[in-house]
C-alpha cells in the first residue's frame, strides 16, 4: 500500500508539472494581448509597451514561467493582471463555492446512483431494470445546459418556487443560501447520476455472473451477504473511477452550469481569465483544477485497494 501511495504521489507531481508547462505554453500562443485588452483599442503603442513592461510581459516566456513556478512553490500564485489583486485568495474563494456545490451534489447523487445501479443489476431484464436503463439513457443524451434550462423553466416559470440564478453571498451562511443551490445541484445530480448508475448497473450484472458469486450462492450464503460482501465491492471498482472523474469535473469543469445559473465558482473564473487574457489567474485556476483531479484519482486508487485487495500488491 505504501509503495502504491508513493508511486501515485510521484505521478501526480509529474502530471502537475506537465500541466503547468502546457498551460503556460498555450497562453503564450493565444491571440490577443492582456495590455491591449486592459487599455482598449484606441491606445498608442507607447502606452501599450509601458503597460507590458509594468506587468512584466516584456520578459521572455521562460523567465516568466520560472518566476511563476518559483512563486507557486512559495505559495504565491501571483497577481491578477486585470483586477490587480492577489490570485491566491480569489481562487480559494471561488474554489470553496465550487466545492460547496460539488459536495452537495455528491452527497445526493452518489448514493442515489449506486442504489439505482445495484437495483438494475440485480433485476436484469425486468421492468425495474428497463426503467433504470431508459431513464439513465435519456439523461446521458441531454447536455448540461439543456437539463439546466428545463429545470429553470419548470421551477421558475411553470412553478415559481426557486430563483433562476445562484448569486452566492460569501458572508452569508450556507443554510441561508440553500435555495440558490437547489437548481444547480439538481442539474449536477441528474448529469452525474446517469453515468454512475449505468456503470454500477453493468458492473453489478457482471459481478453477479462471476464464478465467485455463484460459488457463494451454492454454499448457501444469504443473498444479502452475497450481494454486499462479494458482488458489490468488486462491482464498485470501475464505478470509483467514474466518481473520481466526476469530482474533478465538478470542481474545475462546471463552466456551463455556473454560467447558466450565474454561480460564482471556479469555472466562471476560468472563463473570465480567458476573456481578459489574465494569464496568472488562468494559470492558477488550471493548476488548481489539475490538482483536484490528481487528488480525486489518488483517492480512487486508495479505494481500489480497499475494494480489491489484489491491487495492494501492485
Amino acid at each position: 500500500m505504501a509503495r502504491l501511495l508513493i508511486r501515485r504521489l510521484m505521478l501526480a507531481g509529474v502530471t502537475l508539472v506537465i500541466i503547468s508547462a502546457v498551460v503556460f505554453g498555450v497562453t503564450e500562443v493565444l491571440p490577443g494581448d492582456a495590455a491591449g485588452i486592459m487599455l482598449g483599442q484606441d491606445v498608442t503603442d507607447e502606452a501599450r509597451t509601458a503597460l507590458r513592461r509594468q506587468l512584466g510581459l516584456d520578459k521572455p516566456g521562460y523567465q516568466r514561467y520560472a518566476s511563476w513556478v518559483a512563486g507557486v512553490l512559495r505559495g504565491d500564485l501571483g497577481t491578477s493582471l486585470r483586477m490587480q489583486v492577489p490570485v491566491g485568495p480569489l481562487v480559494w474563494r471561488r474554489l470553496q463555492n465550487s466545492m460547496m456545490l460539488a459536495g452537495t451534489a455528491l452527497l445526493v447523487g452518489v448514493p442515489l446512483a449506486l442504489m439505482m445501479g445495484v437495483i438494475g443489476g440485480l433485476n436484469r431484464n425486468r421492468p425495474v431494470d428497463h426503467a433504470v436503463t431508459v431513464s439513465t439513457l435519456i439523461l446521458v443524451s441531454l447536455p448540461e445546459f439543456v437539463v439546466a434550462a428545463l429545470l429553470i423553466l419548470l421551477f421558475t416559470a411553470a412553478w415559481p418556487i426557486l430563483p433562476p440564478s445562484s448569486p452566492i453571498d460569501p458572508d452569508a451562511s450556507v443554510f441561508g443560501q440553500l435555495q440558490f443551490l437547489v437548481l444547480p445541484t439538481a442539474t449536477l445530480v441528474l448529469t452525474m447520476l446517469a453515468y454512475v448508475a449505468r456503470m454500477t448497473r453493468a458492473s453489478m450484472a457482471r459481478a453477479m455472473d462471476s464464478d465467485y458469486v455463484r460459488a457463494a450462492i451454492l454454499r448457501g450464503l444469504p443473498r444479502r451477504r452475497v450481494v454486499l460482501a462479494h458482488a458489490l465491492p468488486n462491482a464498485l471498482v470501475p464505478t470509483i473511477t467514474i466518481i473520481a472523474m466526476n469530482i474533478g469535473w465538478m470542481i474545475g469543469g462546471l463552466v456551463v452550469i455556473e454560467t447558466v445559473f450565474g454561480y460564482p465558482g471556479l469555472g466562471r473564473l476560468m472563463i473570465y481569465s480567458i476573456e481578459n487574457r489574465d494569464l496568472p489567474l488562468l494559470q492558477a485556476v488550471s493548476l488548481v483544477a489539475a490538482l483536484v483531479y490528481a487528488v480525486a484519482n489518488l483517492l480512487a486508487d486508495l479505494l481500489y485497494a480497499v475494494c480489491n485487495p489484489r491491487i495492494r500488491l501492485a
